[in-house]
């Protein structure tokens, strides 16, 4: 019973707050069901719920979103979503800069941690600077933006953190931004599932264990799914500063547990 109302609590909190901003769930979420499960069991449950609850949203808000961002923002980050997965292998075998044990706590810090939570910190202080919510990124960039959100998603994941950071600045409404990013975070989901199904076997070997729960994994995508009606029906009355606001938060967030080791 603590498992379901912690996980449902987790994702339907996280599901809510990250339809605005449009990342988040997995990063958020997967901690907690690594409370319950081994961290492989916990990785395949996330990415149920994550993959599920993206689907939803797209049904929620496919209407608004705009074609003139997602095609040159999503071509390139099929393509480098597919090239990332395949680069996964190579790095997997890269030993931890170091381990922290504290309290029951316990992580490991790999360089392409190390490395994606500094940038996304960088995204953070960007997003966050007085006076640089007046920015705007020429429509030129969104290829570039594709190429590297795509990438870095197809390598581990972590997909949405630079996304949203080229994206939160083209001045889209929030119903704009939640649809074009549920959008492509679709195509990229695709694009690595496909390819990890090819290249790695750890994913059906965890679901091959009979230790996933899918009465949980069912119950969390449930919640995500109220989550995001939930959030659906306030985005009218978020405002572009809220969202930006929301946005650097969860990107400190996102990067400091990358770069500590905890996701």
């Amino acid at each position: 019973m603590t498992a379901f109302l912690l996980l449902g609590v987790a994702a339907l909190a996280v599901s809510a707050l990250t339809l605005f901003s449009g990342f988040g769930l997995g990063t958020l979420l997967m901690p907690v069901f690594a409370l319950f499960f081994p961290a492989p069991v916990a990785v395949a449950s996330t990415a149920v719920v994550h993959a599920a609850n993206n689907l939803f949203k797209l049904g929620l808000l496919s209407r608004h979103a705009r074609r003139e961002v997602i095609v040159p923002f999503g071509l390139p980050a099929i393509g480098a979503a597919a090239v990332g997965a395949a680069v996964l292998g190579a790095l997997a075998a890269l030993e931890p800069l170091w381990e922290i044990r504290a309290a029951g706590l316990h992580s490991d810090t790999t360089p392409l941690e190390l490395v994606l939570g500094v940038l996304i910190l960088g995204f953070a202080a960007v997003e966050l600077a007085p006076g640089l919510g007046r920015l705007r990124i020429s429509r030129r960039w969104l290829p570039l933006g594709g190429l590297v959100s795509g990438f870095f998603g197809g390598l581990s994941g972590h997909q949405g953190a630079f996304r949203a950071a080229f994206l939160a600045a083209l001045g889209l409404s929030p119903a704009e931004l939640a649809a074009t990013q549920a959008v492509l975070a679709c195509l990229v989901d695709a694009a690595r599932l496909a390819v990890y199904a090819v290249g790695f076997a750890l994913a059906p070997r965890a679901l091959a264990t009979g230790f996933v729960d899918w009465r949980l994994v069912a119950f969390a995508s449930l919640c995500a799914f109220a989550g995001s009606v939930l959030a659906s029906r306030l985005i009218a009355k978020a405002t572009l500063a809220g969202v930006r606001v929301l946005t650097g938060a969860l990107l400190v967030i996102t990067g400091s547990l990358l770069a500590l080791g905890f996701t």
